[in-house]
């Protein structure tokens, strides 16, 4: 080992406790080192950052590392100033700091003491940063997220192009690139941009062996919401991320997270940055298991045991989805990606594009229609993102990892159709896209079909007796097998490669499962869910049977204790904790505390004896605006106002209030409402109606009514029940 390599392996010792480099590292440190400019892609969790902390620890000076995010600069500075002897061995600049901090920060780096300066792009630009910097010594400079240079990365910043010339303006120093995720494209643009054609290029491999992909139809809102659950539930304790395209879904989901006793918290830029901080803190100390959040949430997050990535809407572009479900399992272990997709969303994605200049626009619609691409793909989902980013890899390799694999679908001899197809896309020579491709297959005369008159060339219509799903499977397959290129730059425009010609002249045999044809399911506004199950009847009698028991010992109809829809509920949710009880539809915490620890215990032994196979999502709770006016409702009877009055303010009938108040009361929630009952009613007559309930099993309001020969209204009758139960049994 040479006396460098003993050097560089000593301080990866002393400074960070390794005995060993992961991957490229070493080579990456050596090449910066020895003053070369490096272009360094590693996938999230490789260990990029020790690729730039290391060196720059190792050497006079101070490295510059420009990065896109103030929670990732602040995250990597907390980061290395628990390896370094004092808090000056890491700063960043940038427009969250005072004058006095900023004051600091320029003494500790004009002093030596300070060897990683963490710099915005918008900070780096300005005159008297670039002056600064001018001043003291730059041992190398670091772009931190370069996909940011390009318009072809997921995370295109306009600011980044420029870094090149105001490095240059400070000193003529090594430079290094890194990013999690880069095409051959992007990896091309980041090099012209920062004049690294020359670079060093440190390329890992994409494969995250220990991620499992998965692909959901994203159904209807409630649906998708219950499997989320399901998903969680059995995961329950484990840290997650849930990404969501808007702010607005970010609240949403994550309330109903919460309101079904999942420990989430929301993360997105429109919370202020003392809350997003927090919450950022409460993740990564296990005080909250779950965020909920926009994409600006992770970048640069060092949390190695997220064990599940979950995507609620679809990603603008596969790197954007690379690099996100690369938050789970860093620390090598096993990690769940879990993507919900409906190709409504897409449609979505491309309508927020419609005010972006014409360049813009058709790239993000590219990158939109790749995301969709490997959502419907029935191929091995580990090749085609490998694919993506030019990289080759054998599907047998994938280990089951990914749903496709671990549950193939048929397999049919498509050779004939590849031939047919491949002539196709041949004959068209570059000049027109998958669709295009499709229609001259199928026979559809579309415009554009009629305007190159492709629809007079004998091999319109050769492929219609299949659809264009089947069509644009194939069209998948034979870019995974590098027999079509498709040109990305060029609005997707596909030809054939050498080896689909080679193909053409000798073809073989090739199988292929169809893909997968999602349903665009437009998305319906979540107001509440209907849970449709057929409840365990030998369950049910056990526990009607129970309820009478409990009732008699307490001399109480049965119907106080818990009401029937509780009951069948209960027989098909089969709850064997208190929370899981509060859950049940009609019990609140009280009631459950009160009457059901028996109940629990007869379903806890039927479930054992009878190898019950417990559902995970007990039930979906909603905060449609219920919560809100439950408490309103409350709070209103507590200042004893009008019945009529609580109504008008709610924008409900009587008789809605009065079903209302007695869910909140059935529910356990003990009310008063004696001082508008008092006004109907004296003691003498109250204590007569109250006896009638306590006595009579039959919880009919009709009869009651008729009981008292109609001197009380059904919507009086129904009052006094809530009364008598609000006294009697919560």
């Amino acid at each position: 080992m040479t006396q460098q390599l003993a050097d560089i392996h000593k301080s990866l010792k002393e400074f960070f406790g390794f005995d060993n480099f992961k991957g490229n590292q070493e080579a990456v440190i050596k090449a910066i080192l020895n003053k070369e400019d490096c272009f360094v892609i590693m996938p999230t969790g490789a260990g990029k950052s020790l690729c730039y902390q290391l060196p720059a620890l190792m050497q006079k000076g101070t490295a510059i590392i420009i990065s896109p995010l103030i929670a990732l600069m602040k995250n990597q500075v907390d980061a290395i100033r628990g390896f370094g002897e004092n808090d000056a061995v890491a700063h960043f600049l940038n427009s969250s700091l005072t004058k006095t901090q900023s004051k600091q920060v320029m003494d500790d780096v004009m002093s030596g003491r300070t060897k990683m300066l963490y710099v915005a792009p918008e900070t780096l630009k300005k005159d008297e940063t670039i002056d600064f910097l001018r001043s003291v010594e730059v041992s190398f400079v670091a772009v931190d997220e370069a996909h940011c240079i390009s318009e072809w990365g997921h995370d295109f910043r306009p600011e980044y192009r420029r870094i090149k010339q105001i490095v240059k303006a400070i000193d003529e120093v090594p430079m290094m690139a890194l990013t999690a995720t880069a095409t051959p494209k992007v990896q091309s643009d980041i090099q012209k941009n920062l004049t690294m054609t020359e670079a060093k290029v440190f390329k890992s491999s994409f494969n995250r062996t220990n991620l499992y992909y998965e692909v959901k139809a994203k159904g209807k809102k409630a649906q998708t919401l219950k499997d989320m659950l399901a998903f969680i539930n059995k995961r329950a304790g484990k840290s997650g991320i849930v990404y969501c395209l808007s702010r607005k879904k970010v609240e949403e989901i994550s309330e109903i997270l919460v309101a079904n006793g999942i420990k989430a918290l929301p993360y997105h830029a429109g919370l202020d940055a003392k809350t997003r901080s927090d919450h950022q803190d409460k993740f990564l100390m296990e005080e909250a298991d779950v965020i909920v959040a926009t994409i600006a949430f992770g970048m640069g997050i060092d949390k190695p045991d997220v064990r599940f990535v979950i995507h609620y809407d679809v990603p603008k572009s596969l790197e954007g989805y690379y690099q996100e479900t690369g938050r789970a399992g860093r620390d090598g272990k096993d990690g769940d990606c879990l993507l919900f997709y409906n190709p409504n969303d897409n449609e979505k994605l491309e309508k927020f594009l419609k005010d972006k200049p014409v360049a813009e626009r058709e790239i993000g619609t590219q990158l939109i229609l790749e995301m969709a691409s490997y959502a419907e793909s029935s191929q091995c989902r580990r090749k085609f993102l490998l694919h993506y980013f030019g990289e080759d890899f054998d599907a047998d390799n994938c280990d089951k990892m990914c749903d496709n694999c671990r549950h193939p679908k048929k397999m049919h001899d498509v050779s004939k159709e590849f031939v047919q197809m491949l002539k196709v896309v041949d004959k068209t020579d570059g000049k027109v896209d998958m669709d295009h491709v499709v229609e001259i297959l199928t026979g559809t005369a579309s415009n554009d079909v009629k305007a190159y008159k492709h629809n007079a060339w004998e091999e319109f219509g050769i492929g219609k007796e299949h659809d264009p799903v089947f069509w644009k499977s194939a069209i998948r397959l034979g870019l995974l097998e590098n027999l079509i290129d498709k040109n990305i730059e060029q609005y997707g425009l596909l030809s054939t490669t050498q080896k689909g010609k080679d193909f053409l002249g000798k073809p073989t045999k090739i199988s292929m499962p169809v893909d997968t044809e999602f349903e665009n399911v437009d998305d319906e506004k979540f107001e509440s869910v209907e849970i449709e199950a057929v409840y365990d009847e030998e369950l049910y009698i056990k526990l009607k049977e129970l309820q009478r028991e409990v009732a008699a010992r307490k001399n109480l109809p049965p119907y106080v204790i818990f009401q029937e829809t509780s009951l069948e509920d209960m027989a098909t949710k089969y709850p064997i904790t208190m929370e899981e009880l509060e859950n049940i539809s009609g019990v609140g915490k009280n009631k459950a505390q009160k009457y059901g620890k028996p109940f629990l215990e007869l379903i806890e032994n039927y479930v054992e004896e009878n190898d019950i196979d417990r559902p995970q999502d007990l039930v979906l709770k909603t905060v449609a605006n219920k919560s809100g006016r439950k408490i309103a409702i409350i709070q209103n009877i507590d200042k004893k106002l009008s019945l009529l009055d609580i109504a008008r303010s709610q924008g409900l009938e009587l008789q809605e209030l009065l079903n209302e108040i007695e869910n909140i009361v059935y529910a356990g929630t003990k009310l008063d409402l004696s001082y508008y009952i008092d006004e109907l009613i004296d003691e003498e007559v109250k204590d007569e109606i109250f006896e009638y309930f306590r006595s009579n099993e039959d919880n009919n309001l009709d009869l009651a009514v008729e009981e008292f020969d109609g001197d009380f209204t059904h919507d009086e009758m129904q009052l006094f029940r809530i009364q008598f139960i609000s006294e009697v049994a919560n």
